[in-house]
């Protein structure tokens, strides 16, 4: 039976970050399964699901530990799998002029009607020609066949106009 570890890792960004860390998980057992890494504000950061041999676990996390003196900040925690409702995958985009409460208003839209966010990536830059703020952010999420879907749809309608942004939200059979 596999053990799963997920792995939160914060340290400057620099070169041989992933090798380090890849090479210590697979010297003492691991497998690297799923991550999400990115470099933001000259640090890196990354999540990592590592499935790890349950007699092999105690050995990988204390290297991985051993790490913090490298310069890596690191979260250890167990995971396992879980059972989820059943419910349909959609992908979402938001896109327009940047200011505070977009995630926020977005996110009370889903949270509130039990729609679990699987993904969401966000993305700062400067619109074209403008040079104006612009946020965007794309994301999956998991809706429960109990939600009533053209609820959704004029909530999402309504938040848009208020905050001046374009929200899409389509079923994976659909484009973006």
């Amino acid at each position: 039976m596999t053990n799963y570890l997920i792995l939160t890792i914060i340290s400057d960004d620099k070169p041989g970050i992933v090798e380090r860390l890849a090479h210590t998980i697979q010297q003492n057992g691991g497998n690297w399964l799923e991550s999400r890494l990115s470099h933001l504000a000259g640090k890196f950061a990354g999540i990592v699901q590592v499935g790890v041999a349950p007699e092999k676990r105690e050995s990988l996390t204390e290297a991985l530990q051993a790490l913090a003196g490298q310069g890596f900040k690191l979260v250890i925690d167990s995971a396992a799998e879980v059972e989820r409702p059943p419910s349909q995958a959609f992908r979402f985009s938001v896109a327009g002029p940047d200011r505070p409460g977009i995630v926020y208003e977005i996110a009370q839209a889903f949270s509130g009607r039990h729609i679990n966010m699987g993904e969401l990536e966000t993305d700062y830059s400067s619109m074209p020609w403008s040079g104006e703020p612009l946020f965007q952010a794309n994301g999956v999420i998991e809706v429960p066949e109990s939600v009533n879907m053209d609820e959704l749809y004029d909530q999402l309608d309504v938040i848009a106009d208020e905050l001046a942004v374009d929200i899409r939200l389509e079923s994976p059979e659909e484009e973006i």
